[in-house]
């Protein structure tokens, strides 16, 4: 197995007041040559969003866009009339295909918003815009992985996307052993992303917004030290 550990504070920052981002990608003003993404997953952003500020309409095309809020709600609305709130504990999945054009804000005037949103690069390009969303009731049933998005026309839980991608999360507690196999075969990478807690794999510790690049392995494990939260997303390498 190969790995490399990308610690929090060497995370990409843009400060545009109404938004504080943490890229752990090549993104906008930030620029890293050796970050342009670990296979076909091209961004992760960690976006706090200010009360009422959000994204104003802007076009997508040919990219996977799954959105996670960690803190308060989202307010979306797009091309294809496409309209609500993605709360807490819920997630949304937007192929952009052909094109689409929409907006994000946060869906509170008094709290901050708190989400990841993740791109991935599609295997088939110009398919129809499509957008789902659903609740994962992920943190009343621990120390497991729930499976929140899977390929297109598979018949693996979790919202769709035009990808061989599996993207899991799940709340661990401390002393519990967590373990993937990958799915996808041999071409197969791993992003492990620690939303919160800590856990130890391969003699190192991940803190708080760590995360572990995983190549060439069929399975691993890894230790949970306290109560954490893990974000992980398989994808093809190529």
């Amino acid at each position: 197995m190969k790995s490399n550990l990308i610690r929090n504070e060497q995370r990409g920052h843009a400060n545009h007041g109404w938004l504080h981002a943490r890229h752990s990608f090549s993104f906008g003003s930030y620029f890293d040559p050796s970050k342009m993404g670990f296979g076909r997953l091209r961004v992760l952003n960690d976006d706090t969003i200010e009360a009422g500020a959000g994204f104003g309409t802007h076009p997508h095309r040919n990219m996977e866009i799954i959105t996670i809020p960690l803190q308060g709600c989202l307010r979306h609305r797009d091309s294809g009339g496409n309209e609500g709130l993605i709360r807490n504990g819920e997630i949304q999945v937007m192929s952009a295909g052909t094109g689409i054009r929409h907006s994000e804000y946060n869906g509170s005037d008094s709290e901050s918003l708190n989400l990841l949103q993740i791109w991935v690069e599609p295997g088939r390009a110009e398919v129809e815009p499509r957008y789902e969303q659903a609740r994962f009731d992920y943190r009343s049933r621990a120390n497991q992985w729930h499976q929140v998005i899977s390929p297109m026309g598979s018949d693996e839980p979790g919202l769709k996307i035009h990808q061989n991608s599996y993207i899991n999360i799940g709340l661990f507690h401390s002393g519990q052993s967590l373990s993937y196999d990958l799915k996808g075969g041999d071409q197969q990478g791993v992003y492990l992303f620690v939303i919160d807690g800590q856990l130890e794999m391969n003699g190192q510790t991940l803190h708080r917004r760590d995360a572990i690049e995983i190549a060439d392995a069929k399975s691993f494990q890894a230790a949970v030290q306290s109560e954490t939260e893990v974000l992980l997303i398989e994808v093809p390498l190529f």
